[in-house]
């Protein structure tokens, strides 16, 4: 099932970026034109100009080495040399206190509220008790977007009113699991204040927060980035893992690309392991990270 969703998002990257570096292999012998085309198909799907440059300097590396002459074969060194960049550890992090806590950051438009749906929803498939937390006191429409889908899944949303002390939304949330004994909680936050200082100020002081709950809290900093806004995906990540140290990501609406490549460049350049990946809007549009299907979804 997962394989479908990694062919279901990576269809469009697949039929125009991806599909033009696999016809390179497609050629007779390999020479230096198909390196050169190699690197503009690879930087024009989003993987970035520092990490195509690694990757052709170890297929190259390889080629030399196992003296490598046919083009099916260099094409199997480059899938080998994505898949390594790729396989970060993406397991979840291990607690052994309850509730495991997942704080979830990210702008305001990349699908946060509709990928935290997606792992209340993946969380209860797994048999687990789930709690939401509505911090992203800011946007009335987003406690309102956030109860709607708990209702949908049957899942309970703790929340104040809009305006109210996120802090104080994620204490009441925490001490609740507490005393229900739920196994997860999962935290929404604010995408957007007037400064991106106070944004990242706020975010710190839920962090604190959920420290006095529990010391481990969070267990989990999932950023969900929008798989569609390319290269301005890296800078994102970079102030967030600055403020409250991003453990993974959830990239979502990789369907609504077709510069996939995106994912190489946040492995490599910020070694942040992708946790998720989301590929439409119903809530069992999820699949859990792999470096190998991702790229056999790439080049199948």
């Amino acid at each position: 099932m997962f394989n479908n969703l990694f062919k279901k998002g990576l269809k469009r990257s697949r039929e125009t970026w991806f599909g033009r570096v696999m016809g390179l292999f497609d050629r007779a012998t390999i020479d230096e034109s198909v390196w050169t085309e190699l690197e503009e198909a690879l930087i024009g799907a989003d993987v970035g100009v520092t990490t195509t440059e690694k990757l052709i300097a170890q297929v190259k590396e390889r080629v030399e080495k196992d003296k490598l002459d046919q083009p099916a074969q260099v094409r199997a060194a480059l899938k080998q040399a994505m898949t390594g960049i790729l396989r970060l550890d993406s397991r979840q992090p291990q607690t052994t206190s309850l509730p495991d806590v997942v704080l979830v950051v990210g702008v305001n438009g990349s699908g946060k509220t509709t990928s935290i749906a997606k792992l209340a929803y993946n969380a209860k498939n797994e048999g687990k008790s789930v709690l939401l937390a509505a911090a992203d006191t800011f946007r009335a429409a987003a406690i309102d977007q956030l109860k709607l889908w708990g209702e949908r899944i049957g899942v309970e949303v703790i929340a104040h009113q809009p305006g109210a002390d996120p802090g104080a939304v994620v204490f009441d949330a925490l001490q609740a699991a507490r005393s229900r004994q739920v196994q997860k909680v999962i935290i929404d936050t604010a995408g957007r204040l007037h400064t991106k200082f106070n944004l990242m100020e706020e975010l710190k002081k839920v962090r604190r927060v959920a420290a006095k709950i529990d010391s481990a809290a969070p267990h989990e900093v999932l950023l969900v980035l929008d798989a569609t806004t390319g290269q301005n995906g890296l800078a994102q990540a970079r102030y967030f893992t600055e403020a409250v140290g991003v453990t993974g990501v959830f990239l979502a609406k990789l369907d609504g690309t077709a510069k996939g490549g995106i994912v190489l460049a946040i492995c490599d350049e910020l070694k942040i392991p992708v946790r998720f990946i989301g590929v439409g809007e119903k809530v069992e549009d999820i699949a859990p990270f792999d470096a190998e299907s991702f790229v056999d979804a790439l080049f199948d």
